[in-house]
């Protein structure tokens, strides 16, 4: 079946299963890049159902079941999983698909702290030596996880709290710094049963304010406040 230009609007029910096609051929450069685009909105739409606790932790979910959810073949799904399997957010099933990991809160709290070790010494040296008109330019990112919790949309949240803390942490300089902190905090985001530690709109709200209250210090380069904001942040999170 041809692979669609666009991914379809998650949908929880509809748990039919349909037939997989391979090709020995060689797909034409343009094939290849839409193929590239759709595994590219398959993976944004499983990220967003993750976030959402649409796909279940501890259930298995096969690649053409996902795929008629979607509408789209189980190819694209199926690579989307791998990449999930990689971040750690399911695990290859043999023979049945792929199981949404369950996250204890043991887990979250040794996450938590790894990424305290690393983010907490990072940001306190950034406070010391960057002028608090670099951290006005941050504000929008700040300002974009305010809205997104106001909304009480969990996936859109993850997405623009891990932007502004990839965009604090790159004034460092250090991108294997940056992408190892983002990959651990996309892996604290991913929900437990019955809802994470940022399930509640509350809590995102609260945990948004800190953003803006961290700016704020940072801005200032008042040091004991953006310390005590930066322990309080990470503490929260192990909570």
């Amino acid at each position: 079946m041809p692979e669609q230009r666009g991914v379809a609007e998650w949908r929880p029910g509809s748990e039919r299963t349909r037939g997989e096609h391979t090709h020995g051929e060689t797909p034409p450069a343009r094939a290849r890049v839409e193929r590239t685009s759709v595994r590219g909105q398959v993976l944004d739409a499983l990220r967003t159902a993750l976030v959402h606790g649409d796909l279940v932790p501890g259930e298995v979910y096969s690649a053409p079941v996902l795929g008629d959810r979607l509408g789209v073949s189980a190819t694209p799904v199926r690579e989307a999983m791998q990449q999930l399997a990689r971040e750690g957010a399911v695990e290859v099933v043999p023979n049945r698909g792929f199981r949404v990991t369950e996250r204890s809160s043991r887990e979250l709290a040794e996450l938590a702290e790894v990424r305290a070790l690393l983010e907490v010494p990072v940001m306190l040296r950034l406070a010391r030596t960057v002028p608090g008109s670099c951290w006005a330019e941050l504000r929008p990112l700040a300002e974009a996880t305010v809205v997104a919790a106001a909304a009480g949309d969990r996936a859109h949240y993850a997405e623009t709290d891990r932007a502004f803390h990839r965009a604090m942490l790159a004034l460092n300089g250090n991108e294997q710094l940056v992408q190892v902190a983002d990959d651990l905090h996309r892996r604290a985001q991913w929900p437990l049963p019955g809802g994470g530690p940022l399930a509640r709109r509350a809590d995102l709200v609260a945990d948004a304010a800190e953003h803006m209250a961290l700016l704020e210090a940072l801005e200032a380069q008042d040091l004991s406040v953006v310390q005590e904001l930066v322990r309080e942040h990470f503490t929260g999170a192990v909570d």
